[in-house]
């Protein structure tokens, strides 16, 4: 059946701010939706209320509604516009949960707006844990024994009958939230509490645990006619207990047997079948007995999810694009192939290549959180590694974290502690991979490692064989090192660096080295067919061996470097800001070149820059890709910190820097100089100092007087900043900062107690400053600005104060000899306007003023930065009504004995963006009158 040429126009709701358990991965389907739609010639609104997306920006779709995701915001624009269905199912959970709000409440119904992509029963089904229950046992699918409770008087009889260990799991919770295993009867009590509080309908599932079974996912697609095919099936590496979101997994699934996969295909068709006659995508999750291949069906979401960005990016075949096709009517057979444009759609994708993704945490940021890892996600973020083989993919995951690892092991930072190796290896944490690679080391045996973490034996023996290579390589030196045994690290995606260490040389050696021995890097396509057809998508990753199949043209390039994984202090804001960077690159003519390793993001889409390369955002990788592509230069102030400390490098490597040059990114960095820049521009500062031990700091502090604001350089989102107020905790924090960086230059402030804090955005060409924002924060100095709720304009600054900071921003940006963004915070007491920090970079708040003020800032940035545009070339027009507050959103409820208490190092997940017409609303007077109620140290 072709489209169904009744939808003319189609509303598309958004997932809200980020939140573990609910991140990006819904911006990049969603933004996939609204384009797949657009090409039809389908209006497209679209609600959300987190301004840091690509999603919620006007090249995405008709009319884009910043809104808060309740019924309120739907009635409103219903009554604006005449709408024909809605799609739910592109913003995860918040969007399939308002869509249910929605229908109860006869909203759809009163506007005439049909639920396309999914049907209202198939949801209440897989969320309803009894319905899922009973259902599966109809259609003879294997679940867990167990039933649901609505009293703690009915969840306690259940438990007796069925036994111990146990699972409780909430209904409509999303990320795990609430749930848990209980092993022993005496903690039931409590967790059967959490979990009826957590349900919003008071509802648990307690059931039989099948802890240490193994598990996978499928992602399904189905059309109208009832054509089903699965586009990837993803294996975990971690076996059930840990959530699949805090999971290393691997695609294509690498330790099922035929006859079980055949059989779990069925059984996942069968259940979509089962649930409804919706066409779209599903993601059927399942466990598997390691004893006898017994197969029971976990559960079932009738929507986009976080596996199936990932299985895009794995596969190349774009899930959420192609289901929102079928959800306006197209079958599969009709569609073609977005990677080769030749083939159909209706076809399973065949990988050549392994993936691994790894969960990225942020603990050290909630102190006193539990970090082991069960059934609610605690992931901030993830990377996903492409290789040939297992190993390979593995060690370029474990390149891309960005936790000061050059990969999985050989780089000296093992654990030699038996004791607290164990303990890991039973208690899943965020570093258990690195720890069972460890015990390997130690000595501690194989069956011991299997039996506590009841990893299966093939991928446990894949971390084995790296071992035995390692002590094979440190029996020889750079000299005398056999090519064969070179050539078998870099195929295992061991990097030059790790290879340095076992060598026991630098790795400029090993680069030569190799380079001598012919050994480089080659890059290869991913697309879909396993090579079968031509593909026309440039998507790439590299590896050793074999033909380079990226071909280099002799156009002007120039590459765009992303921003790893997200993580609080890095989010999704830097890839909104390097999907217009490279936007406006081309605009400019530039054929533009993507290095990111994100799979939840828009950037790391095939179709957004000229040329994807997803490899680790890791010096050695990069390198290669520009020694190939030779590209004019390099893009690095749109990828958040991460692309800025590959700055040095490059610099030092004769590669141009685009934009702000490396002395001046420098410069801002090192809080010393810039302190002296100021200096000598008379510009005013808190008092301050820099120190390299704990005795310095304590003389230095006689000098500024407490309390004082102690930062290290070069950290993002406040990393390890502190309020301190007397000698014995400056000491004590000073000591553990350098413990953990040493060599570090650590700035000690005069901290400004009670200042009111605000911060600007500006672009500079050099010559001439535009200000583009300046907001005030409504909490006090003290709390990160990334915690802080912001309004634009500022609501009670003053005159005096605003022309201080504008002439400031002036003088600062054109000190800095910026070329592009620049953001600088300031700290203002008794009308004094005094300066805490500039990054001339883009920032977190670009995105929210590009939103605010309706105009594409990043663009302009971008052409500045090119040297195509100065800043007078550019007609400001921004659309200034009332004022637009910066709301920050935590996700302290995945740490329930973590306080909220918030200071100088950021803890929030995400945002949201909230409009109001005067400061008598209601909504700020309320947050305006907690301003003080969280800061802390």
């Amino acid at each position: 059946m072709p489209k169904d040429n009744s939808l003319k126009s189609v509303l598309i709701i958004g997932s809200g701010p980020i939140v573990i358990g609910q991140a990006c991965e819904f911006d990049y389907s969603g933004s996939q939706a609204a384009r797949s739609l657009k090409e039809e010639g389908i209006e497209v609104i679209l609600i959300n209320s987190n301004p840091a997306t690509i999603m919620t920006d006007p090249i995405t779709a008709d009319h884009v509604y910043l809104k808060p995701l309740e019924k309120k915001s739907i009635i409103e624009i219903l009554k604006k516009h005449k709408i024909d269905a809605v799609l739910p199912t592109m913003g995860g959970q918040t969007a399939l949960n308002l869509a249910i709000d929605c229908e109860k409440a006869g909203i759809w119904k009163q506007f005439g707006v049909r639920i396309i992509g999914v049907d209202i029963k198939a949801i209440e089904t897989t969320e309803d844990r009894e319905k899922f229950r009973l259902l599966m046992k109809e259609l003879g699918v294997g679940v867990c024994e167990g039933e649901t409770a609505t009293s703690f008087l009915q969840g306690k009889e259940i438990a007796q009958r069925i036994g111990f260990p146990l699972v409780i799991r909430p209904s409509y919770t999303l990320g795990g939230t609430g749930g848990g295993f209980v092993e022993k009867p005496e903690d039931f009590d409590k967790a059967l509490t959490a979990g009826l509080h957590a349900s919003p309908i008071h509802e648990v599932l307690v059931e039989q645990s099948i802890m240490g079974w193994k598990e996978y996912e499928l992602e399904l697609l189905r059309d109208n006619l009832g054509n089903v095919i699965i586009i990837c099936s993803i294996e975990n590496f971690d076996p059930m207990g840990v959530h699949t979101g805090d999971s290393i997994t691997v695609a294509p699934a690498m330790t099922l047997s035929d006859t079980v996969y055949q059989n779990m295909r069925d059984m996942a068709i069968k259940m979509m079948n089962g649930i409804g006659q919706f066409a779209g995508g599903c993601n059927v999750q399942f466990s598997v007995s390691p004893y006898d291949d017994t197969l029971i069906g976990i559960e079932i979401n009738p929507r986009v999810s976080r596996s199936s960005a990932l299985a895009s990016k794995a596969t190349g075949y774009p899930i959420a694009r192609i289901a929102a096709k079928l959800a306006i009517g197209y079958n599969l057979d009709e569609l073609p192939n977005q990677i080769t444009k030749t083939t159909s759609a209706f076809f399973e994708p065949a990988l050549d290549y392994v993936i691994v993704k790894i969960p990225r945490w942020n603990f050290d940021k909630f102190k006193g959180a539990d970090r082991k890892l069960g059934l609610q996600m605690k992931s901030v973020g993830e990377v996903m590694g492409i290789g040939r083989n297992f190993q390979e993919a593995l060690q370029k995951a474990c390149q891309s974290l960005e936790i000061k690892r050059n990969g999985l092991g050989a780089d000296g930072k093992e654990l030699t502690n038996q004791e607290q190796i164990l303990y890991s290896l039973a208690n899943p944490s965020w570093n258990r991979l690195f720890h069972i690679y460890d015990a390997f080391k130690l000595g501690i045996p194989f069956k011991t490692i299997q039996q506590l973490t009841k990893i299966d034996p093939w991928f446990l023996n894949q971390i084995e064989e790296l071992i035995m290579l390692e002590k094979e390589i440190e029996k020889f030196s750079i000299a005398n090192i056999p090519f064969e045994m070179m050539k078998e690290a870099k195929a295992k995606g061991y990097a030059d660096r790790q290879i340095a260490h076992l060598l026991r040389c630098l790795e400029s050696e090993v680069y030569k080295k190799r380079k001598d021995m012919g050994l480089h890097r080659v890059f290869k396509m991913v697309d879909t067919c396993a090579a079968e057809f031509e593909a026309k998508t440039p998507y790439y990753y590299s590896t050793f061996g074999g033909e380079n199949e990226s071909v280099k043209t002799d156009r002007k390039k120039v590459v765009v470097l992303g921003s790893g994984p997200n993580r609080i202090g890095q989010g999704i804001e830097f890839d909104y800001s390097c999907v217009h960077g490279v936007l406006a690159a081309k605009e400019c003519g530039y054929e533009t070149i993507m290095i990111n390793c994100n799979p939840e993001t828009v950037s790391t889409d095939f179709n957004t820059a000229d040329k994807l390369y997803f490899e680790p955002v890791f010096w050695e990788h990069i390198y290669e890709i520009i020694e190939h592509e030779k590209p004019e230069g390099v893009i690095v102030q749109l990828g958040g910190q991460t692309a800025l400390k590959l700055a040095e490098k490059m610099h030092r490597y004769g590669i141009k820097i685009m934009g702000t040059s490396f002395e001046a990114l420098d410069l801002a960095e090192d809080r010393g100089s810039f302190s002296t820049l100021l200096k000598e521009n008379n510009i005013p500062y808190p008092k301050f100092g820099v120190i390299e031990d704990a005795e310095q700091a304590i003389e230095l502090s006689k000098e500024l007087g407490f309390p004082l604001l102690v930062r290290p350089s070069y950290v993002l989102g406040g990393q390890s900043m502190k309020i301190v107020i007397n000698e014995k905790e400056l000491e004590s924090h000073v000591i553990d900062l350098l413990k953990d960086n040493p060599g570090n230059k650590v700035l000690l402030d005069h901290f400004l107690d009670g200042a009111i804090e605000a911060e600007a955005d500006a672009i500079c060409d050099g010559e001439d400053v535009h200000i583009i924002g300046i907001m005030q924060h409504i909490e006090p100095a003290g709390i990160h600005s990334g915690d802080s709720y912001a309004v634009l304009p500022p609501y009670n600054l003053g005159d005096f104060v605003m022309q201080q900071i504008e002439a400031h921003t002036k003088k600062i940006a054109l000190a800095l000899r910026t070329v592009g963004l620049i953001n600088i915070q300031f700290a203002v007491k008794n009308d004094m306007v005094y300066i805490i920090e500039a990054n001339p970079r883009a920032s977190r708040t670009v995105p929210f003023i590009c939103k605010a003020y309706q105009e594409p800032y990043v663009n302009y940035a971008t052409k500045v930065m090119l040297g195509e545009k100065k800043v007078k070339d550019f007609q400001f027009n921004p659309v200034k009504k009332g004022y637009a507050i910066k709301e920050p959103v935590f996700s302290f409820n995945k740490f329930p004995n973590v306080n909220k208490e918030l200071g100088p190092e950021m803890k929030s997940t995400g945002e949201a963006i909230y409009f109001i017409d005067d400061l008598m609303d209601d909504y700020f007077l309320k947050i305006y009158s907690e301003r003080n109620l969280y800061l802390s140290r």
